[in-house]
């Protein structure tokens, strides 16, 4: 039965994909976020949004809730319609985007360093790993799979061929994979932002989170540097990425420590810019 709704739904998504890619990246853009604004509502609980925004913002008014709520929608709409120009955006990156801390990347990239790169669902989210890896520094970016096989295989396509060639699934086999890149010289790039099965449960926002313990492992491992990642849209479809200076674990510091301080670093990066991060994800559960 899932296997009939998630063609249907393929069908749908392939066709509005076909439309955006005739009407352009800005107009195509602007259309998504209006369409999700309206339509994410039927497909994500407005109970849960609020929910979850409240943990971070108790004191915040309905008003300025809901506010939040349809920021995040247009942006989500508007990352959506953006698969479609990520070769693009890729190709013509100084049109689209300002990196501040440029030069961490380039002392990264020259000094053959690797790191781990972490960062949330933010803005158009998928452009960091992208121009991480542009910027030269051999890169694997792990990531959960689509639910939906069949789109899946084409988001699986997109993300290697445009945003990073090295995709790791989450799990076992693939922290394998990450381990023989980083012997390879690889540095690693994951999101800490989401609910996991396997993993520890961290305070986020005042309340405990399974959080992943990977960036942790790597660092207690191989004494990785933790590089934070954040970016932001700053108008329509141009983009602000910041880049924070590598920090350093001491030795005796924990897995739960380390996964605390990520988490951390999240809650601010949330708090700097709440519209555009994804709060429909039962984070919580």
């Amino acid at each position: 039965m899932n296997n009939i709704k998630y063609f249907f739904q393929f069908l749908i998504i392939i066709f509005l994909f076909s439309i955006f890619k005739i009407l352009g990246l800005k107009t195509s853009s602007f259309i998504g976020g209006k369409l999700f604004e309206f339509l994410g509502p039927f497909f994500r609980s407005n109970k849960l949004i609020y929910s979850n925004i409240k943990k971070a913002f108790p004191d915040l008014s309905l008003e300025n809730t809901k506010k939040i709520k349809n920021k995040m929608w247009n942006n989500y709409g508007r990352v959506f319609a953006e698969y479609m120009f990520l070769k693009k955006l890729r190709k013509n990156r100084s049109e689209n985007l300002i990196i501040d801390g440029k030069q961490i990347l380039d002392d990264i990239k020259n000094n053959n360093q690797k790191v781990i790169f972490i960062s949330g669902h933010f803005s158009n989210f998928e452009l960091m790993a992208m121009f991480i890896e542009k910027s030269g520094i051999k890169l694997s970016a792990i990531y959960r799979p689509l639910n939906n096989v069949f789109l899946n295989i084409i988001m699986e396509r997109i993300r290697k061929k445009y945003i990073c060639k090295n995709q790791i699934k989450k799990g076992i086999g693939g922290l394998k994979e990450l381990i023989r890149l980083y012997k390879e010289g690889y540095s690693t790039a994951l999101m800490v932002d989401q609910r996991v099965s396997e993993g520890i449960k961290s305070y986020f926002f005042n309340e405990k989170a399974f959080t992943t313990t990977i960036p942790a492992q790597l660092v207690k491992r191989y004494n990785l540097p933790i590089v934070p990642i954040f970016i932001e849209r700053v108008e329509d479809v141009k983009f602000k990425m910041k880049v924070y200076e590598p920090i350093h674990f001491s030795k005796e510091s924990s897995m739960n420590d380390i996964t605390d301080n990520l988490n951390k670093i999240i809650e601010n990066l949330i708090l700097k810019n709440p519209n555009h991060w994804i709060w429909s994800h039962n984070r919580w559960k």
